[in-house]
Formats: structure tokens, C-alpha cells, sequence
């Protein structure tokens, strides 16, 4: 095994993502054991538990490799998480965890409701539970400066009001109910409420909380349960960390509608009301619909012909996708591994973000044999089945939702019009004037953590150093005076791109050092990177700096800003053997250079 770690880790992380027993995956966390770990750093995650946490953490390190995740974990002894956070003399805070994920259930809440207490005393209770989580959560920003993920709470499979439990203001399912909202209502930005009850009540409450486990091993779930558990909450880990996948790629004939459009024709396809198949269909687009309106890009790969496949998305009368819904359309007769990399050029993303959804088993095991980096999940025969094959695995998972990507489609949309008037315009001075470019200019605060937190962890090409600072420890650096933090929005005249750059830089020593310099590829080459430069210089005068500092650090992702510095007028100070290098700018042979870039108050 040792001679052949890397073929040892890949066929490990290609089975986690198969429908596996418990024992099987406890196997596969064994052998992960086994394969050396990677030389840089990676996540250092604490995993304080409330109940028997140590199956838990051999899953979860499992699921964040299988999700491209490395990890360090932290495991604190049973039922201790309160003295470990509080503790400034604890060994986790000399871990100085990255996350800390708060692994409890309702065994670990204060008094529930009694039958005859008042609505007032209900209310009291509420109110103190919700506090005494909310002190963990700020001894954690305050001493960790870290993320916290919390479990919410699983009310028992059994009412003893029966269908009066929602009802009573003291029913337990109710209160447990009003408290895991109030938990989510409360948790500041650098807290994001794991949904443990959606996982129960998906798998089934009494299936999901055998007592025997309870009382016999202080497990959470039945072991079986476990599995699930723990992809659920790698899942939320991965996404803030940038790993979630961006667009789903959709095949049409038997994926998106019943039928062959080429032999069927649009009259003759499945996809509608009155026929149950036809409705499955339905459905299935409303739910894709869905992702796409919260900020999963759409896009097409089908073996058919182009004509065909853009008259049923425009004249089809019950069509829920149109063609204004699809970022990239590719139809045509080639083989689909090649215009999936079509697709995710054209998008600018990676093929590590795309996820394949096919009905032919043949053309799956093609993509999966050609394109590894690309997610493709087994279909059942039925298209019912279509939403929950796909919805299980959470390949979209995310933390917030912000405005730019309720207007993501939108974007890349309109992105595409830009480069037909880029290719179109004589001079590319003369393409930035038209495009009639507006920035606006803030620090991070509260009121944006959630957005910056989001272009952070999906931002993996222009990301100069890739560290993956947490929300709460962005906003530490935001009430720091030793730091400038920058946050970049820009629109133009074919619509608003959102927030597309954050910079974070400290004054140290008469230099400003630029801890973070990070950038959408939808906004690249159009003079964005040189108005930060002359935002970062005229901050650096003011805190009276000589010199501004850069460093890049290479990924397999960001070799595009390898020379960045050099671009801008940095001259180098050193180079390691890694790849990584830094760069330095005297301020005194800086000079602003215009753009075509308009200021707008924020």
C-alpha cells in the first residue's frame, strides 16, 4: 500500500460515493488510516460531542476526503464541549481549531416544558436555552476566532399528546420545533445550525432513534444512520470550504422529458400534465427550476440535434426550463466527456463542478472513466425517483444564500453577451469604455460576511494564497485598525456581476502585507485587479507604509495568477522550492493608472 498511496487514496474516495453499509464505510475510514497524509496543512476541525462521538469523527474524516477535503481532528472527551470552549487553558484551544462542530442532541438541552407550565414559563425556558448556546457560540469567536457548526435537535419518534403535540403551547415536539428556528434566528454569521431533524425525519424518526443505541452506547442515531450523518455534515464543511459543485449538466431525452425528441418530435415527448410520467418530468424540472433560482448554473450535454433541442425549449407550452434558464447549451453528436469540457470552458468553472445527470448507463461509466472530476449519480429506471437520487447527495450544499446568486443564471447569461461584444470590439480600450463599469467599495461587516464568506470558498482560480478564513475570523480581522479589508461589487450595462473581490491586507512594520487577494473569473482582465491596487496603495499611505507585500502561494487551481504581482509592478523577493514566492511594491514607485472603472457611493 505504501508503494502505491495515491491509486490506494482514489479508489477509496471513488467508493465513498456509493450507496455502502455501515460496516463497509467503518472499513474504508480503517484503511484511509493507512494512506499518508498530505503534506499541506489542512482543515483542523474539533468535534466536541454531547453523545459518543468517536464512529462519528472516523466518518466524517472519510466524507471530507471523499469531498477533496483533508482534515486534522480534534476529539474532545464525552460531554465535556461546555468546559472545552470555556476553558482558555483547554487542549483545544491549543489546538486553535479552524471549525468547531458542536455534536448534540435534545439528551443535551436544559429542562423541557411541563404540562402545566404557562405560556410564559414555556417562553422563559426557550429564551434560556437559546442563550446558553449563544454564550458557547461567542466564547468561540471571542477566544477561537473560528466557525462553529451546531446540531439541531431531533424531536423523539413518539408524542405522548399525539396529534395534540403542535398544538399545546408546552408540547415537546413544539417546543423542539419553535427552538431549533429560534437557534437558526439567532446564530450570528460565523455559526452556521446543522439540520440533524431533517435527517431524522427523512430516514424516519423511529428508524433513525433506536433507544438501544441511546442507552446501550450513548450513540446519537442507529449505526446504520451514521453513514448519512456524517456526509450531511461534511457536506456543510466542504461548502464553506469552496468544495460544493456549481452547475448541473442535464442529458434531455429520458432526463429532462419522456421520449426522443429526434424520433418523437416535440408534439410526441412526455412532459406534462395528465399522464403520470409526463408529470414526473414536471416535477422533476420545477425542482431543477428551484436549484436554479437559488444559484446552481444549468447547462446542457446531449447527443441530438441543436435545432430540435431549442424548439422544445422555446415552443413546448409545458416547459418549466427555458432556453433563457440554460447557461451553456451543447447538442451534437460528439461524445459527452468532450463537451463536458466544452461546457466548463465556456463557463469558466472546473470540471470539479460540474454534475451529470443521464439516464444511459453506458454514457455515465463513459464520463466516469474519462472525467473523474465530474460528479455523475446513478438514476433509477423510474423518473419519479429522479429528485431523490439526486437530492441525497448534496452536491450543492451551501451555508447562506445572498443576493448574487438568486441573479446567478442571470450573470453567466449575461457574461456570454459580453465576449460576443469583447470578439466583436476593434480595440479592448474601447470594449471596457462601452461596458460602462460601476464598483462599489465597503469594508467586510456583519451586514456582508455571508456574501464575502461565499466568493471565499468558491473562489478557487484567482485566489492568490487560498487561505480559507472562516466568517468569524474575517470579521476579527475587519475590527482589527491594523487591517484593511476590502470588499468589491461591480455592475454595467449588461447587469449587475454582485461581489466579485475581497481583499484583506495588514499594516505591519511599515508594510502592507496582503493576506488575501481574491477575485471572480467573471470580472478578469477588466481592470478590477488595477483599481484594487490603487485602493490597497492610497491605504497603505494613510497608514504611512513604505511598501506593500504580496505572497502567492500555488494550488492545482490557481496557476492563472502565477505572475500577478509581476503584472502589477511587484518586484520579487524570494521564490521556495514549493512554487510559493513574494513580492514586494515601493510605494514610491507606485503609480495610480486609470481604469475604466467608475466609483459609486456604497
Amino acid at each position: 500500500m505504501a508503494d502505491q498511496p495515491h491509486e490506494v487514496a482514489e479508489s477509496i474516495r471513488h467508493l465513498v460515493g456509493q450507496d455502502l453499509d455501515f460496516s463497509l464505510v467503518m472499513t474504508l475510514a480503517g484503511l484511509l488510516k493507512k494512506v499518508p497524509p498530505p503534506e499541506a496543512p489542512g482543515l483542523r476541525l474539533a468535534i466536541l460531542g454531547g453523545f459518543t462521538t468517536q464512529p462519528l469523527c472516523e466518518l466524517i474524516r472519510l466524507q471530507l476526503f471523499a469531498l477533496g477535503v483533508s482534515c486534522t481532528i480534534y476529539e474532545a472527551d464525552f460531554g465535556v464541549y461546555r468546559q472545552e470552549l470555556l476553558d482558555p487553558a483547554s487542549a483545544l484551544h491549543a489546538f486553535a481549531p479552524d471549525v468547531v462542530y458542536l455534536a448534540v442532541n435534545r439528551h443535551n438541552l436544559g429542562p423541557l416544558p411541563r404540562l402545566e407550565d404557562s405560556p410564559a414559563q414555556v417562553e422563559a425556558l426557550l429564551a434560556s436555552e437559546v442563550a446558553g448556546w449563544a454564550t458557547l457560540w461567542q466564547a468561540a469567536q471571542a477566544r477561537l476566532r473560528c466557525q462553529v457548526i451546531q446540531d439541531n435537535v431531533d424531536p423523539p419518534a413518539y408524542r405522548t399528546l399525539g396529534n395534540h403535540e403542535l398544538r399545546h403551547h408546552a408540547g415537546v415536539a413544539r417546543y423542539l420545533a419553535r427552538l431549533n428556528l429560534a437557534l437558526v434566528d439567532a446564530a450570528p454569521a460565523q455559526v452556521t445550525i446543522h439540520d440533524v431533524a431533517h435527517l431524522a425525519a427523512a430516514a424516519g424518526r423511529w428508524k433513525w432513534s433506536d433507544p438501544r443505541y441511546h442507552f446501550q452506547a450513548k450513540l446519537p442515531c442507529a449505526p446504520e444512520m451514521l453513514v448519512g450523518y456524517a456526509h450531511s455534515l461534511a457536506t456543510v464543511i466542504a461548502a464553506q470550504r469552496g468544495r460544493s459543485r456549481k452547475c448541473q449538466v442535464l442529458d434531455l431525452d429520458n432526463t429532462l422529458w419522456g421520449g426522443e425528441v429526434g424520433d418523437d418530435l416535440i408534439d410526441g415527448i412526455r412532459r406534462g400534465q395528465g399522464d403520470p410520467v409526463g408529470e414526473a418530468f414536471l416535477a422533476f424540472q420545477h425542482y431543477l427550476d428551484d436549484l436554479r433560482r437559488r444559484g446552481v448554473i444549468l447547462a446542457v450535454c446531449s447527443k441530438n440535434d441543436e435545432r430540435l433541442v431549442r424548439e422544445v425549449f422555446r415552443d413546448h407550452p409545458e416547459m418549466v426550463l427555458r432556453l433563457e434558464h440554460i447557461a451553456c447549451l451543447v447538442a451534437n453528436w460528439q461524445d459527452k466527456a468532450s463537451n463536458l469540457r466544452t461546457i466548463a470552458q465556456t463557463l469558466e468553472i472546473g470540471l470539479d463542478a460540474l454534475v451529470l445527470l443521464d439516464d444511459q448507463p453506458a454514457e455515465r461509466e463513459l464520463v466516469r472513466r474519462l472525467l473523474p472530476e465530474v460528479a455523475v449519480p446513478e438514476l433509477p429506471s423510474d423518473v419519479s425517483g429522479y429528485i431523490q437520487a439526486l437530492d441525497r447527495h448534496q452536491y450543492f450544499q451551501t451555508t447562506a444564500i445572498a443576493a448574487e446568486d438568486l441573479q446567478r443564471s442571470s450573470m453567466y447569461q449575461a457574461n456570454t453577451v459580453r465576449r460576443a461584444a469583447e470578439s466583436s470590439a476593434g480595440r479592448i480600450d474601447d470594449f471596457l469604455a462601452s461596458l460602462e463599469m460601476v464598483a462599489t467599495i465597503s469594508p467586510v461587516t456583519a451586514a456582508n460576511a455571508e456574501r464575502v464568506a461565499q466568493l471565499r470558498a468558491r473562489s478557487n482560480q484567482f485566489n492568490l494564497t487560498t487561505r480559507r478564513h472562516g466568517a468569524a475570523r474575517v470579521l476579527a480581522m475587519a475590527s482589527d485598525p491594523a487591517f484593511i479589508t476590502i470588499a468589491l461589487t461591480q455592475r454595467d450595462r449588461f447587469g449587475d456581476n454582485g461581489l466579485v473581490s475581497l481583499l484583506l491586507a495588514e499594516a505591519k512594520e511599515q508594510e502592507l502585507r496582503v493576506d488575501s487577494w481574491i477575485m471572480s473569473c467573471r470580472v478578469l482582465k477588466r481592470g478590477v485587479e488595477r483599481l484594487l491596487l490603487n485602493l490597497l496603495c492610497r491605504a497603505a499611505r494613510e497608514r504611512a507604509a513604505t511598501a506593500i507585500i504580496g505572497e502567492y502561494i500555488p494550488t492545482a487551481k490557481n496557476a492563472l495568477v502565477r505572475d500577478h504581482y509581476r503584472t502589477l509592478g511587484f518586484a520579487p523577493l524570494s521564490d521556495a522550492a514549493d512554487g510559493s514566492s513574494l513580492w514586494r511594491l515601493a510605494l514610491g514607485q507606485a503609480v495610480e493608472a486609470a481604469t475604466a472603472i467608475a466609483i459609486a457611493s456604497p
